[in-house]
């Protein structure tokens, strides 16, 4: 979970008050998701005492900086909500009050292809501020931004940048200039292979023949996104009053939150905030021509009775209205008929404020509304059934297998669920005809479900090639796939996989370790060849429990074992342990 550490002066100040008791200022963090993790000690002056929260909750990046967290209390106890007039909406494009433009060519549109920026002036930073900015700049790159690939952020001082700004693609071998922290000009190739900041984020460019960069009209490089600023026009210090930031990434919601979200903070703070006109030389979701900061949440309904649903309580849509505003949420009352039947009638329509994009569902208006209203508000309730914890069939079975796999000298490993389409079909030879995928992933990284346990093992084995041999490894996990015939065209697994990787390694080997398996099971299994594209055809066959086909073992293609770059034979297998339970 995110944590964050603010200056106590300036957090109290943007909150508008003080709790003395430490009890009261942990209950009061309740409304943010938040616990105070650490303070500093009392002798330490006010003005550099540093107060440590930990905050719950991913999906509220809006908290992970001082002024957002301290928003969220001052609204939540009664103080005044800000309002933000320089955004502008769909259909409604403010106009910035100087020449601040930004031009996005269309050699980055492969790479990079999203901006957003804003100008914050009227105020000087002081260290306490810039410490915080740097604070919030990490927590959104690292966390929402995914450690920068879909997210990152610049600061620059505006007084010596020559408007318009360009963003474009270059030839890293043919663009050099003097990065932060650095003494002589790098050619982009070679801060990636020499600055802390280029070892640290290179991976996200390093493999693309045409790399982002953010020029002013004279050529003076601001920045090389995501890596690292320049040393002269990407140097922000004490004292400086008129700031550009602008962020760029690859998700144009998760950059244009982040841009709202570093607007708001800096406006709470005291900042003028001035719009930044974006233009694009292709399309984009929000046109190609945008000013930023830019609102593009949309309202989100919830039915009284999903609220009653959720919460356990009939509540009044004016009650609710009360509640979200605590939040910080506009809300207005609506009627909205939908096939579900509670989401029919009378409700709410929540407008997310715009440094929030969290409402993907009516529960989270509903969540709001609980915590707005307060958890000690609602009646405790005994639970009206009583139950017995016990652990289920399959898991039962489950490590009477891992028994066996152990007692046969296999490592249990442990994987996620969600992969690539590049690691679960690409390299495992698959058509996909049967791989779910996510319809709002954060990351390509994993927007694919398993359907097979055999890609997983091939990312430990391709990772193992130093290892003395033989690698035996298993895993017991879940799979799913899509299956017209069930309720929701989904069917969901428990598979066991098992892969050994040794130069003697051959059907043989792996056909008497699934007679094993079968013996200490006490079930009988017949075989038949096998055509599945990852084994060797001839030398796998499919796995068939009362005629139905539960599996399948043999060994590996060679090309699979090429594309994750395995250089030792491997044979494997896998079986689906729910048919398997039944006698």
């Amino acid at each position: 979970m995110p944590k964050i550490e603010v200056n106590e002066e300036l957090f109290y100040s943007l909150v508008g008050r003080k709790w003395d008791a430490k009890e009261d200022f942990e209950t009061a963090l309740a409304c943010a998701k938040a616990e105070l993790d650490a303070t500093d000690a009392e002798s330490v002056p006010a003005s550099e005492r540093i107060l440590k929260i930990e905050l719950n909750d991913t999906n509220r990046p809006d908290l992970w900086g001082t002024a957002g967290c301290a928003r969220q209390l001052r609204v939540y106890h009664g103080g005044k909500q800000s309002e933000y007039p320089f955004f502008s909406r769909k259909g409604k494009n403010l106009k910035p009050p100087m020449a601040h433009t930004v031009k996005v060519q269309e050699s980055v549109r492969k790479v990079r292809p999203f901006l957003a920026g804003f100008i914050a002036s009227g105020k000087a930073v002081t260290d306490a501020s810039l410490r915080d900015m740097i604070q919030t700049q990490e927590k959104l790159a690292w966390n929402f931004g995914r450690k920068r690939r879909t997210v990152s952020m610049g600061l620059y001082r505006i007084a010596i940048i020559q408007w318009p700004i360009i963003y474009k693609g270059v030839d890293p071998d043919e663009v050099s200039f003097t990065p932060l922290q650095w003494g002589v000009p790098l050619s982009l190739r070679e801060i990636l292979k020499q600055h802390p900041k280029g070892k640290e984020y290179g991976f996200i460019q390093e493999h693309e023949p045409i790399h982002p960069l953010l020029v002013d009209s004279k050529g003076g490089v601001l920045s090389y996104p995501p890596i690292i600023n320049s040393a002269d026009l990407g140097a922000v210090q004490v004292g400086d009053v008129d700031l550009f930031i602008e962020l760029t990434g690859t998700d144009i919601e998760c950059v244009t939150l982040s841009a709202s979200i570093m607007a708001c903070d800096l406006a709470d703070q005291g900042y003028t905030i001035e719009p930044v006109s974006v233009e694009y030389e292709y399309d984009t979701p929000h046109g190609r021509k945008i000013t930023t900061p830019f609102y593009f949440q949309e309202p989100t309904f919830c039915s009284l009775a999903r609220v009653e649903k959720f919460l356990g309580e009939k509540l009044g849509a004016d009650e609710c209205i009360t509640a979200l505003a605590k939040m910080g949420v506009k809300a207005e009352k609506a009627i909205a008929a939908e096939q579900d039947e509670t989401t029919v009638g009378e409700g709410v329509r929540a407008f997310p404020p715009e440094y929030r994009n969290d409402f993907l569902h009516a529960a989270d208006v509903a969540e709001d509304v609980m915590i707005g209203r307060g958890l000690s508000t609602f009646t405790p309730a005994r639970p009206s059934e009583f139950t017995i914890g016990r652990l289920s069939p399959i898991t039962v079975f489950s490590r009477k297998v891992k028994e066996i796999l152990v007692g046969m000298g296999y490592q249990e490993m442990m994987f996620n669920y969600l992969g690539s389409k590049k690691d679960f079909v690409d390299r495992m030879l698959g058509d996909g005809a049967k791989i779910i995928k996510i319809a709002n992933p954060m990351t390509e990284n994993y927007e694919y479900v398993r359907d097979s346990v055999l890609a997983s093992l091939l990312i430990s084995e391709s990772a193992s090639g130093n290892a003395i041999f033989p690698h035996r490894i298993f895993e017991t996990g879940k799979v799913a796939y899509r299956n017209p015939t069930e309720n929701y065209g989904v069917s969901t697994r428990q598979f066991l996989g098992f892969l050994t990787a040794d130069r003697e390694a051959n059907f043989n080997i792996v056909s008497a370790q699934i007679q094993t398996i079968f013996y200490y099971l006490s079930r009988e299994y017949a075989v038949e060849p096998s055509d599945v594209p990852h084994f060797i055809a001839g030398r796998s066959a499919n796995v068939l429990f009362h005629g139905v086909k539960i599996g399948v073992f043999g060994e590996i293609h060679p090309q699979v074992l090429e594309n994750w770059g395995v250089a030792t034979p491997c044979v494997a297998a896998e079986l689906d342990m729910d048919a398997l339970l039944s006698e």
